[in-house]
């Protein structure tokens, strides 16, 4: 599987593709960097900056799914706006190409990387560089993050794609149970009833 995993913003998106292979432990970093755009221009032509840049990514390494940064700051109002706008022109890149798209909140990345949801991004930072076997970390932050984010897809993914199978099967199963009582109860032979 090979993730596509995006640290939204509108002054620095950080974009890192991360493949593992079925049967193996090994990670591999395919793509890494980071998307700029001047914080002059035109918040329209910024996001379309962003937008290009992310189609052209998936055009060309083709990952099979993408994992975003699910935001909770509500302190900056004007950095949460366009890091949300950043995400959203991200996900429709996904969705145009029927790529599923999961949101990862940034405790949850952090706990899968590092093992604790608290660690800082220099604990990340250096989390990512080994698993990945890199020579060197990742820079900017923003760039390590999005690598981080492809990570926590990949190790999450097939558990709560497991989990979301047995729940449906649960659910189909409770409903074929529920739906078996009814028949029942509506049959003028339920059990415990005799034929007159």
């Amino acid at each position: 599987m090979r993730v596509l995993g995006v640290d939204p913003g509108l002054t620095r998106c950080g974009v890192g593709i991360v493949e593992h292979t079925p049967g193996s432990q090994r990670l591999r970093m395919v793509h890494v960097g980071v998307v700029r755009t001047p914080s002059t221009d035109d918040v329209a032509v910024r996001l379309l900056a962003v937008s290009d840049a992310v189609e052209a990514l998936l055009d060309e390494f083709r990952p099979d799914r993408v994992a975003l940064e699910r935001m909770f700051n509500r302190h900056n109002v004007s950095t949460i706006m366009g890091t949300a706008q950043a995400a959203g022109v991200v996900a429709a890149a996904g969705a145009r190409r029927g790529l599923p798209v999961a949101w990862h909140t940034p405790t949850e990345v952090k706990a899968a990387v590092s093992g604790n949801g608290a660690a800082d991004k220099a604990q990340v930072t250096s989390m990512v560089t080994r698993l990945l076997r890199l020579t060197e970390a990742p820079k900017p932050a923003d760039a390590a993050d999005a690598l981080a984010l492809a990570i926590c897809h990949l190790w999450r993914a097939p558990m709560k794609e497991a989990l979301d199978r047995a729940a449906l099967a649960a659910r189909a199963g409770a409903g074929s149970t529920l739906g078996s009582a009814a028949r029942r109860a509506r049959s003028p032979l339920t059990p415990g009833t005799a034929r007159r």
